[in-house]
């Protein structure tokens, strides 16, 4: 009971700084969302075949509901894979708040989404032009040129900013609770020599192993992911790796309106592989 108590106390404490950082940042969010959700949707369903710059822009701002509005105009062969794989690369649903949240983790940050960025750039350049021809229709899917009525409102209007925001923050913040305690629990019960003598060991696999995490279709995969860097319990490559691959609740939408299960599988393990290799890379030259 000392244990669980001990390991409760430490997430609040660690938790409880946090609100004031995370509701002014899901408070700008909500602001975006109710107020400009429209004309995003203009600028992302507009682009054609070069609409994986816009993409890669707006994928940035720190909430999953772009992925999943780019997977319902994908489904409806309104935007190019390159497109898609654009916002689902530069999404980093949860990661950014909590980031913020900590300001020493900012300069970390700034790192993070430039490396996702340029990641999203050149991969939407490369598979919507010099890949397009090797890439098969059946598997490449998207873009046809047909633009259609797709409703991606993904807030709930009759909430208001206020308490949308308030709502997220909490949310959110129990997840950092749950994760905090479980990983205080972990460090208490086994010792954070061992924990660092594991991850130590699993330096060059920390990438394969985080990407995986990413593709879990939920807030809680970059919230975790978010949590062990921050913690210093993940490397950067891995951090890389697990963000690239982490578009929130986006993979799932894919699967619910996409009806190729072909091309979603080769969506998905397309984004692990970009993820990881991008993770690898950063870790040739982040040590």
């Amino acid at each position: 009971m000392d244990i669980l108590l001990h390991a409760l106390a430490h997430a609040l404490e660690d938790g409880i700084p946090m609100l004031p950082f995370l509701f002014a940042a899901y408070w700008v969010i909500e602001y975006v969302e109710h107020r400009h959700s429209e004309s995003i949707e203009r600028v992302l369903a507009g682009g054609g075949r070069l609409g994986f710059v816009p993409a890669a822009l707006l994928g940035c701002f720190p909430q999953c509901g772009f992925s999943a509005m780019a997977a319902n105009f994908y489904g409806s062969k309104v935007i190019t894979l390159g497109t898609l794989l654009a916002v689902f690369l530069t999404t980093s649903d949860e990661a950014i708040p909590l980031m913020i949240a900590e300001p020493g983790s900012w300069d970390s940050l700034l790192a993070l989404m430039g490396v996702k960025l340029a990641v999203a750039l050149a991969v939407g350049f490369c598979v919507d032009f010099p890949l397009r021809r090797w890439i098969p229709a059946s598997v490449r899917g998207g873009y046809s040129g047909r633009s259609a009525d797709v409703d991606c409102h993904e807030h709930e209007e009759s909430d208001g900013i206020l308490l949308a925001a308030v709502k997220h923050t909490v949310h959110i913040f129990l997840y950092i609770i749950a994760f905090g305690f479980a990983l205080n629990l972990v460090v208490e019960l086994v010792g954070e020599d061992a924990i660092g003598a594991l991850l130590a060991q699993a330096g060059p696999v920390q990438p394969f192993l985080a990407g995986l995490i990413g593709l879990v279709p939920n807030c809680v995969a970059s919230v975790l992911i978010t949590q062990l860097f921050v913690g210093g319990q993940l490397s950067f490559a891995g951090a890389v790796a697990g963000l690239c691959t982490s578009a929130g609740v986006g993979l799932a939408v894919l699967f619910r309106v996409n009806k190729s299960l072909k091309q979603n599988l080769f969506i998905v393990a397309l984004l692990y592989a970009v993820g990881v290799c991008a993770g690898l890379v950063c870790g040739l030259f982040a040590g």
